[in-house]
């Protein structure tokens, strides 16, 4: 049956129950049977019953639309607009607008009267609009964990970053690497933190130091090679390094053949995020495939489960990640 036309009632008759106990069951209201409840969401489910959002919304008044809250220096990142891609189709499919609230101006006036809930992505503890859109009173699902001092986000969807960074370290230490290093930014998202705490655990663990460089957020081409330069003008047994803003392992390239060094033979190199420019790179360079636009419809999803009572406040969930191995770590030494 297709999507779109199934009813209260289309789901009433396959579970052999009346349409007011499947609104109450779908809605999480009324005295239905916790197994009821179940069997009534499984049917829905199975038939791809979707809320009438029109009507959910003059219920309840809603705006419907939610805004999207992106990293300040995100426009440029191919990451990010994969991401947003993602949570406007789902969105869309719950019959929602999406609003981009801008950095520095789209905090002006009362949010929660123009827009049912909210996404902020990859939060910053540094960011000043956190805690302004954490306690702006609708529901809010952030994709990564909030490392500030805010109220706690209704839902979170999160990615396993320090298993990702383990395998990519695992992967060029594989592959004959001794002196890997990382270039990552502070640690004022989860996302850093991790990377930057895992390094270290990993290099205690193995034995094996793992030197770390600071590099911005959003760190650029020139940014980067500038710091690789610096890095091995330090250190000339570095024999890997590994780069976690998106699309700046290019900048590692460069730096790798103005010194001389042979990319994927001497100097292995892999990005933290994948993205075109690393793809398409000569060589092409190993990374972390976190598949931005999967994770968008995955946050999207959650803040429609919670708007339509379908999943409940405090829900987390987990993001799965997909590891690229290309010609920059084909071998070391």
């Amino acid at each position: 049956m297709n999507a779109r036309t199934v009813t209260l009632l289309d789901v009433a008759r396959a579970a052999g129950v009346s349409k007011s106990t499947v609104s109450d069951a779908l809605q999480g209201s009324g005295r239905v049977a916790e197994a009821t409840r179940d069997r009534i969401r499984a049917v829905a489910d199975e038939l791809g019953y979707r809320p009438n959002s029109a009507a959910r919304r003059l219920r309840r008044a809603s705006t419907g639309a939610i805004g999207l809250h992106l990293p300040q220096t995100a426009t440029r990142l191919d990451y990010y607009m994969n991401l947003a891609f993602g949570a406007v189709d789902r969105a869309q499919q719950e019959g929602l607008d999406v609003v981009l609230l801008a950095p520095a101006t789209g905090l002006h006036g009362p949010l929660a009267s123009r827009v049912d809930g909210l996404l902020v992505m990859d939060p910053e503890v540094g960011d000043a609009a956190i805690p302004s859109l954490l306690e702006a009173g609708v529901p809010v699902v952030t994709g990564e964990r909030y490392l500030g001092p805010a109220p706690a986000p209704s839902g979170a969807v999160v990615c396993d970053n320090s298993a990702s960074l383990v395998a990519l370290l695992d992967h060029v230490h594989g592959r004959g690497a001794r002196r890997p290093a990382l270039l990552a930014p502070e640690a004022t998202s989860a996302w850093a933190e991790a990377l930057r705490s895992t390094a270290d655990a990993w290099a205690a663990t193995h034995g094996v130091p793992v030197e770390v460089r600071t590099v911005p957020f959003a760190a650029t081409t020139g940014e980067t090679e500038a710091a690789t330069r610096a890095l091995i003008a330090a250190d000339p047994a570095i024999d890997a390094v590994i780069c976690a803003p998106d699309g700046a392992a290019i900048g590692v390239l460069h730096a790798a053949t103005a010194l001389g060094r042979h990319v994927g033979q001497d100097l292995l190199v892999a990005s933290c995020v994948d993205g075109s420019a690393v793809r398409g790179a000569r060589p092409a360079v190993t990374a972390v495939d976190l598949r931005p636009t999967a994770y968008g419809r995955a946050c999207a999803e959650l803040l429609c489960d919670i708007l339509a009572e379908r999943a409940p406040a405090d829900t987390v969930r987990r993001h799965d990640w997909v590891l690229e191995t290309r010609a920059s770590t084909l071998s070391s030494g």
